[in-house]
């Protein structure tokens, strides 16, 4: 029996990986084979790439980002490496970076993202050519800055329920609390009513399990990536982290298809409504991003389809939660540990709300330009999406080499923002860099967060305005310390960052 194991865990994986790579290498074109010659590369030969894939394979999550940091470091900004057969280019260079991600035609992502299709399908986050640039145009108008305000009274009603929720857990200074989770479903609450329009209550415990659900579908399409042998779609399903792959979305689904349907209720209501007073109500009621999508299924079915909704949904309920949470905590965390910092921002709060408990407006948020410097600093340090890829169709060229069609282009923000010739001293918190006007050059695109070019990140602005809404409310009731040092900031390198832990912390009323 032990044998058989040993043979089953060890044996076959590595089979297949050496198969699966010979396979792939010889039906590519000769200049994809041949990227190792002219650019700097670490697997250089068959067996180099056999034994890199395995150890890659091998790494835990947490383990990724120190790895890959290491490569860059020891082989520079422009690195190659073949992966079980895939070509794959790792760029951190800022100049290349603009080559990158300027081009109109190199858009596509890359085969990685292909996995999220059982859960996402080819949402706006996936897909590509003429559907991505048609769902682009549609959904940009949800994000618009003539549009945010409208989300800003829910934002506001969720922070102070957070800060309720905060200040209760940690007992007015009494208590230590770990706050993500709390951050978290504020956050979710807030996509829901903002963008999806739909009440959900998740502050109230309603909606734990769909949390749960995201956590474990995130920590199996990363294993999934990372490890060759479960490339295989068959295989993938049998195994254990497939299963528990499709057993979280159907959760997420289920979430999705009830966030929808309340939706469908609450549009027949006001139309009802409408009828019954003959008034200009709908006119003038507020459109979120789901009642977009919804009239268009009824106008113009030929443009929207129950799956193209759904695909949608998935996605910013994905996106839109999961990763301002993480970018909020990791911000509050920072400030609990600079207590200089900390002051710093709630002196600017305090300085444009006065003794007012009024709710932020859009001219407020703007005028927070320091507390803005601190979430970017904060981004910078941990971004909430640590690494990204393009699937070349056409030739790059960059600086100094050409990079063939077919080629993966990996980006990591989190190395690249620790690039000690744009950012020095890049380990500590000093949110002043984006204060002063001279690096704004310098962190075009030596800064992605967000990514940037033609797919930077639709909900930007939305993501920022919330953040601020969000840390500014928690500035203007409590003051809070984190119970640790930087070090106990331990993350690791999934679909976005997940936080494996954080300092506790505790949270005096103001």
């Amino acid at each position: 029996m032990i044998e058989l194991n040993v043979y089953t865990a060890v044996l076959m994986p590595l089979a297949g990986l050496i198969l699966h790579a010979i396979w792939t290498r010889l039906r590519m074109p000769l200049e994809y084979r041949q990227i190792s010659s002219h650019v700097p590369s670490v697997t250089k030969s068959f067996w180099s790439e056999m034994l890199f894939s395995w150890k890659l394979a091998m790494l835990k999550p947490k383990d990724i980002l120190p790895f890959l940091t290491d490569v860059i470091k020891k082989n520079g900004p422009v690195v190659h490496l073949n992966l079980s057969g895939r070509s794959y280019v790792l760029l951190n260079d800022p100049d290349d970076l603009k080559v990158l991600l300027s081009s109109t035609q190199n858009i596509k992502k890359g085969l990685e993202y292909d996995m999220l299709k059982p859960w996402l399908n080819e949402g706006l986050l996936l897909s590509s050519g003429q559907k991505w640039h048609n769902r682009r145009k549609l959904l940009t108008n949800t994000f618009h800055f003539k549009t945010l305000h409208m989300y800003n009274p829910s934002l506001n009603k969720n922070s102070r329920i957070l800060v309720d929720k905060l200040l209760s857990a940690s007992a007015n200074g009494n208590k230590e609390i770990s706050i993500f989770e709390y951050v978290t479903l504020c956050s979710l609450d807030m996509i829901c009513e903002t963008i999806m329009g739909i009440k959900m209550n998740a502050q109230e415990g309603k909606s734990i399990q769909y949390v749960h659900s995201i956590k474990s579908a995130c920590k199996s399409v990363i294993e999934r990536i990372f490890k060759f042998w479960l490339w295989n779609d068959l295989v993938y399903k049998m195994s254990k982290s497939g299963q528990s792959f499709f057993k979280s979305i159907k959760v997420l689904h289920e979430f999705t298809d009830n966030v929808i349907k309340s939706k469908r209720a609450s549009l027949n209501n006001l139309k009802t409504q409408k009828v019954q007073s003959d008034s200009k109500f709908e006119k003038t009621q507020k459109k979120s991003f789901l009642d977009l999508l919804l009239n268009l299924l009824n106008d113009i079915p030929d443009h929207m389809t129950d799956t193209d909704i759904r695909e949608e949904v998935d996605t910013f309920l994905f996106e839109g939660h999961d990763t301002t949470s993480a970018a909020m905590t990791i911000t509050l965390v920072l400030m609990g540990m600079h207590s200089d910092i900390q002051d710093q921002a709630r002196d600017e709060v305090l300085g444009i709300f006065k003794d007012s408990d009024r709710d932020a407006t859009m001219e407020d948020l703007n005028a927070m330009k320091y507390l803005e410097a601190v979430i970017k600093e904060s981004l910078r340090m941990y971004p909430s999406v640590p690494a990204f890829t393009r699937n070349l169709e056409k030739p790059l060229q960059l600086k100094n080499y050409t990079i063939p069609p077919m080629t993966t282009i990996t980006v990591y923000p989190s190395i690249l923002h620790r690039n000690e010739d744009i950012y020095p001293n890049p380990e500590e918190f000093i949110p002043e860099r984006f204060l002063e006007k001279e690096n704004k050059a310098k962190f075009l695109f030596g800064y992605l967060p967000f990514s940037a070019g033609a797919r930077n990140c639709i909900g930007q602005k939305y993501a920022m305005n919330q953040m601020k809404i969000v840390i500014s409310t928690i500035l203007r009731n409590a003051k809070f310390e984190s119970l640790g040092r930087i070090e106990d900031i331990q993350i690791s390198t999934q679909l976005i960052m997940r936080i494996e832990s954080i300092p506790n912390m505790k949270f005096y009323k103001l």
